[in-house]
């Protein structure tokens, strides 16, 4: 008896480690890891959808979860601005996907990006609650926002299973037939959500957060403009008169803020003018974490679009 319990404890022990601890910071790179992991092992995440990289405060545990976990992924210093002071004394894998040789990475002022941003009419966004709204928008700095380029997820997608492999190569296979799994949906998904997306192209819409510049530039689409309007600070009428102008001359238009907030003044900008107010969700706050979070988060921005644009 003593023997087979020992077994069985031995057993368990084993299939403990045999399980990878993948910690990523946020959530579409979790959904990203779901998909590699499917299976296996399922990853974690630093950052709840509501919290702010910029000026994120890692609590004691959190700064344990970082140093413990196997496998650490990261958009960047572009984006999670606390975190490089704390990787200085983990001394296991960890990567930067912005770096990863293959990535589309796009700048704030690319060719894309041409919408005029009138500085009359143009405040910055910081609240708690907005993942991203608090870095650096000026041209030439780095659009962070790259998960949402189909292109760079299955990148990020080869470099963890690349990175599982190793670690644990008894489950090789199965990451191996994970990456080609979920490559394959995406070619479904774009097959599904081009069409749609297409049908959409010219229609005007403005963003209070500019963060689909990369789902823009896969799929066609360019937004009108960008409203960023600090929630603390009530534009003057002065600014509001200019954002509404352009409203005005847009004619029907679709106005999209991200959950969890919607910006006190959106409905100011609005009030009498033939605009939608809709939300687009960039990081997929809700969905579950299974392999196939990240295709819905895409799903819902194209379906989330269609459904605002589609009835203009």
């Amino acid at each position: 008896m003593l023997r087979l319990f020992c077994l069985i404890a031995l057993f368990f022990v084993t299939s403990a480690q045999a399980e990878v601890r993948v910690l990523t910071s946020i959530k579409p790179l979790q959904l990203i890891a779901a998909a590699v992991q499917d299976g296996i092992g399922e990853p974690e995440v630093l950052l709840s959808p509501g919290a702010s990289p910029h000026h994120y405060a890692l609590r004691p545990s959190d700064v344990r979860r970082v140093r413990d976990a196997d496998l650490l992924y990261w958009i960047g210093p572009d984006m999670e601005a606390f975190l490089p002071r704390v990787l200085e004394s983990r001394d296991k894998p960890q990567v930067a996907v912005q770096d990863l040789p293959g990535m589309t990475l796009r700048r704030f002022g690319d060719s894309h990006d041409e919408h005029d941003h009138d500085h009359d009419a143009h405040e910055h966004e910081h609240t708690s609650a907005d993942l991203g709204h608090d870095h650096d928008h000026r041209p030439g700095s780095l659009d962070a926002h790259l998960w949402l380029l189909p292109a760079n997820a299955r990148v990020i997608a080869a470099r963890m299973a690349a990175d599982l492999s190793k670690l644990d190569a008894a489950n090789a296979q199965r990451y191996a037939a994970n990456l080609q799994a979920f490559g394959q949906r995406l070619d479904v998904l774009d097959g599904r959500i081009r069409p749609q997306l297409v049908a959409l192209h010219g229609k005007p819409y403005f963003v209070f957060h500019e963060a689909f510049d990369y789902f823009e530039a896969a799929y066609g689409l360019k937004h009108a403009g960008v409203f960023s309007v600090l929630t603390e600070v009530q534009p003057g009428a002065q600014h509001v008169a200019a954002m509404r102008e352009r409203l005005q001359q847009a004619g029907p238009s679709c106005l999209f803020s991200e959950p969890p907030l919607r910006p006190r003044l959106a409905e100011t900008l609005t009030a009498g003018l033939p605009v939608k107010l809709a939300e687009l969700d960039a990081l997929g706050g809700n969905l579950p974490v299974d392999a196939s979070g990240y295709e819905r988060l895409l799903e819902n921005l194209a379906n989330g679009l269609t459904e605002c644009l589609g009835s203009l």
